[in-house]
C-alpha cells in the first residue's frame, strides 16, 4: 500500500534518505536486520528490526563518544546487521542545527566501517518516546534509560514502513 502523496513518510525519505533506491534493504524480508540510531549528545538510543524487517524494538543506550562508529559496528556484527539508519534531527522549520551535523558525521563514520547507512528525519521523535514513556506511568528515572532506545525504534521503524512500501510500490 503506498502512502497518501505528501505523507510523513514520503517527506521523510525525500528530504534525508542517503539514496533514493536505499541499498541494502532489499534483503530486509530476506532476514537481514537492520540497526536505528538516535544520535545524542550524552546517550544514543539504539533499536534493531526484527527478523523479517518489518518491526523496530528498542535494543540499548551507548554513551557517545570518539570510539561510536565502531561500537555500532561491532554491535551491527553482533546482529547480522548490514543496514543503519541514523536519525537526522532537523530543525522544526527543516534547516539543519549542531546536532544535524553530528548525526551527518556520525553516518559518514559508520559508512566508513563498511555498512551501508541512511539518514531520516527523526524531528520529535524524543518527545513521542517521552510521551510514551509519560503514558505507560515510567518514573523519571525510567525514562531517562529508556527514552532513547524507543526513540531509536520510532525513527526505525518509520524507515522499515517506507521501505516497505516501496518495495512493494517498486
Amino acid at each position: 500500500m503506498r502512502p497518501a502523496s505528501g505523507s510523513h513518510h514520503e517527506r521523510a525519505r525525500e528530504r534525508t534518505s542517503v539514496s533514493a533506491a536505499a541499498p541494502g534493504c532489499e534483503g530486509l524480508s530476506g532476514g537481514v536486520r537492520a540497526l536505528g540510531v538516535d544520535v545524542g549528545t550524552v546517550r544514543v538510543g539504539v533499536a534493531l528490526s526484527d527478523p523479517a524487517g518489518l518491526v523496530a524494538i528498542p535494543l540499548t543506550s551507548l554513551d557517545a563518544g570518539p570510539d561510536l562508529a565502531g561500537r555500532l559496528a561491532v554491535l551491527a556484527g553482533e546482529h547480522a546487521c548490514q543496514t543503519v539508519v541514523v536519525g537526522l534531527p532537523k530543525a522544526l522549520s527543516g534547516g539543519d542545527t549542531a546536532s544535524t551535523r553530528m548525526a551527518r558525521d556520525l553516518a559518514a563514520a559508520v559508512a566508513q566501517q563498511g555498512l551501508d547507512v541512511h539518514l531520516w528525519d527523526e524531528r520529535l521523535t524524543s518527545a513521542q518516546a517521552e510521551r510514551l514513556l509519560l503514558s505507560a506511568g515510567r518514573r523519571r528515572a525510567q525514562r531517562r534509560v529508556e527514552r532513547d532506545p524507543i526513540a531509536a525504534a520510532i525513527i526505525l521503524q518509520g524507515w522499515l514502513e517506507a521501505t516497505s512500501t516501496a518495495t512493494e510500490d517498486g
